[in-house]
């Protein structure tokens, strides 16, 4: 096979479809060619060397030929398996979050190498944290910002003005925070806490060293989560599978507590 087919590159894989009798089409996000779906032939074999390099959520990295219809994994080698997201249902649904955010807000060869970055070093917080509050707000945030979606937290996005530490408001349409002034009078803004503000404030500015710091109350972690997942799905107008599954997880967990 001619050299110039093939091409080697780190990939974190999103999502997986059974092909044919014994392949399986992997959509797949790489730094350097963004978002692709990659031909894993005979994986499904009990035979097949490839079959456990090719397991959701790890860091692999393939060597591809390219192909007419779909290009084809010729090899794959673990890097980094995250193997705690797969042993516990918690953080699998987790990943599987993440891996739908990513496939959700990115096209085909689109390449944000940043945005992968962002992705494994997310994946390797939740690997091991008990806790996944920051590490997923940080994400979220941080991929808006990356695909440019990036909600404008400093300055009134009618007037302009920089925003009082006072209660202001969001508004999903105009993309940012409003003041009181253009917030009370704009239909469908919601009110946004001065606590709130100052936390995505801080997750949007600071590096994640500090952020992982941080000590939040109770009820401002939940209006934080609300907002950006409120956000997220108004951005792509649709509500994400791995959201109703982590919710249905919760439920379980009450009901057995109780």
């Amino acid at each position: 096979m001619s050299n110039e087919r093939l091409y080697r590159t780190d990939t974190i894989i999103l999502r997986r479809a059974d092909f044919g009798e014994a392949d399986r089409l992997l959509t797949v996000f790489t730094p350097e060619r963004g978002k692709l779906r990659l031909l894993a032939k005979g994986v499904r074999k009990t035979t097949s060397r490839k079959a456990g390099h090719v397991e959701l959520f790890m860091l692999t990295d393939m060597l591809v030929a390219q192909g007419r219809t779909w290009d084809i994994i010729s090899q794959a080698e673990i890097v980094e398996a995250y193997r705690d997201l797969r042993e516990d249902l918690e953080k699998t649904s987790h990943a599987y979050y993440l891996a739908e955010l990513i496939d959700r807000f990115t096209e085909e060869h689109d390449p944000n190498a940043p945005l992968f970055q962002l992705l494994t070093l997310t994946l390797a917080h939740l690997s091991h944290s008990d806790d996944p509050f920051l590490a997923l707000r940080y994400f979220e945030l941080h991929l808006l910002s990356l695909t440019g979606f990036q909600p404008q937290l400093h300055f009134c996005v009618t007037c302009g003005e920089a925003l009082e530490p006072v209660t202001n408001f969001f508004h999903f349409v105009d993309g940012g925070a409003l003041c009181p002034r253009h917030g009370e009078a704009r239909p469908n803004a919601e009110p946004l806490p001065l606590p709130v503000l100052k936390v995505l404030r801080y997750m949007q500015t600071e590096p994640w060293e500090k952020v992982a710091k941080l000590q939040i109350s109770p009820a401002t972690r939940q209006q934080v989560e609300s907002l950006l997942f409120n956000y997220l799905t108004f951005l792509l107008e649709r509500r994400l599978k791995s959201v109703e599954f982590l919710r249905q997880l919760k439920r379980e967990g009450v009901k057995r507590d109780t």
